[in-house]
């Protein structure tokens, strides 16, 4: 009797789960996955165009040769059945038959290969592109650099924005549930953009499904692909690459722009990056160092620990943590190097991601922060020698 309440009761918590599942909207998710989506995404480049072709050609011959093997087998137990009087035939080989079965998927596979052959040489052909951007992964981000082609010398990182909110089920999930960035790729239309893979600390893959694009980022090496977006749009993916606890936390975005609006975002993102432009000799203010903290702090820390430094989960608080009220040097080294626990998350290292000046306001709003009052400023001098006394 015990064990049938148990199974009625997990019974009605499946069902209250799936009331609960259809009672949140779901919709197509804008440049990315549809709804009960069963095919490959529309193609938006020449490749994933062939891609969707290949593949639906080969749905259709592993059709026919289904229907081909099973209509036989099938025609063959109903027509000879044993009812009927039938018996077995006994022979031991039939040249012919044995030339059909080795000939017929011979020809079957020259007829699917030879097209996807072709389809593999042209993924790999990164020859006179447009545009190169060199990509980097880092647990959990994307590192843009655009080293050729309009839009040379740009550089930044791609971080999720989806809200912690969200990833902890304390608000509804949108429609772009760990699909937000805040800098997606930039590229314009209708141009080769090579794409350069490599990676900072773990193997990751950079995705793009309505590109038909899949390049693996692999730490020491370098590898390449590439697309031409045929049109202008907004186009999502993601890691494909089993690269850590927060695998699902960082998503490719891709936008996709006119020529002309291509050239603004350039000319913008370059004036940014000169009034930007840190000058590591210089000895900052508690206040500027707060107010360029904040921004660094909300960018890459918040995910894990909060915008209230109150900490999420695992992830410790950081208002009143004995790490960033104790000693300076503590806290400098952590954030550069990070920290690896057995059964704890791992909290990554910054020195390849940040620098010097972004780390000294960084630790310099953590210490001054919340209920934190040192008092505290680290110089970008400060952070350098540690990196510097880290080599020796």
């Amino acid at each position: 009797m015990k064990i049938k309440k148990r199974a009625l009761a997990v019974l009605l918590a499946g069902g209250s789960l799936l009331t609960a599942g259809v009672a949140q909207a779901v919709n197509d998710s804008p440049g990315g996955p549809a709804l009960y989506e069963l095919n490959f995404q529309t193609p938006a480049t020449n490749i994933a165009e062939t891609l969707y072709s290949l593949h639906t050609m080969m749905l259709i011959i592993c059709l026919v040769i289904f229907l081909g093997v099973f209509g036989v087998m099938f025609y063959s137990i109903f027509a000879h059945r044993k009812s009927r009087g039938h018996q077995p035939a006994h022979f031991h080989e039939s040249t012919t038959v044995e030339i059909i079965w080795t000939v017929v998927p011979f020809l079957i596979v020259i007829l699917m290969a030879l097209p996807a052959t072709k389809a593999v040489v042209a993924m790999k052909d990164t020859s006179n592109a447009d545009l190169t951007v060199k990509v980097t992964g880092y647990q959990w981000k994307w590192g843009y650099d655009y080293v050729n082609g309009p839009g040379e010398g740009i550089s930044f990182i791609s971080t999720l924005t989806t809200p912690r909110a969200e990833v902890e089920g304390t608000q509804p999930k949108s429609d772009l549930y760990l699909q937000e960035v805040d800098n997606p790729l930039v590229v314009p239309v209708n141009k080769k953009v090579r794409i350069i893979t490599t990676a900072a600390d773990v193997v990751h893959s950079w995705y793009v499904p309505a590109f038909g694009v899949k390049q693996d980022a692999i730490p020491g090496f370098t590898r390449d692909t590439w697309f031409k977006a045929d049109r202008v749009g907004t186009f999502r993916g993601f890691c494909t690459e089993l690269c850590g606890k927060d695998h699902a936390f960082m998503p490719v975005v891709v936008d996709v722009l006119s020529d002309a609006d291509y050239a603004k975002w350039v000319d913008d993102q370059k004036k940014k990056m000169s009034a930007a432009a840190d000058d590591p000799n210089k000895t900052y203010t508690m206040a500027e160092l707060q107010t360029r903290g904040q921004t660094v702090y909300t960018t890459n820390c918040a995910v894990c620990h909060q915008a209230n430094g109150k900490g999420a989960g695992a992830f410790p608080a950081l208002d009143g943590d004995a790490l960033v009220k104790g000693p300076l040097s503590d806290h400098i080294s952590i954030v550069l190097h990070g920290k690896q626990e057995a059964g704890k998350p791992a909290m990554p290292n910054w020195d390849k991601t940040l620098s010097d000046v972004e780390i000294a306001a960084v630790v310099t709003y953590e210490r001054n922060a919340w209920g934190n009052h040192t008092g505290e400023v680290v110089q970008p001098k400060q952070v350098a020698a540690a990196r510097d006394g880290s080599k020796t």
